[in-house]
């Protein structure tokens, strides 16, 4: 685990977990949307 700490600095990791969270958060809030236009 040592050698992947070494090839990708602490802020790759920060920014690649942030942008996953908002991406969860982003497609949640469109299935959200559809969900209920579907029920109107």
């Amino acid at each position: 685990m040592k050698d992947m700490e070494e090839r990708f600095p602490r802020g790759i990791w920060v920014r690649l977990i942030i942008y996953i969270a908002v991406g969860h958060l982003f497609a949640a809030f469109i299935y959200l949307l559809f969900e209920l236009g579907a029920k109107q």
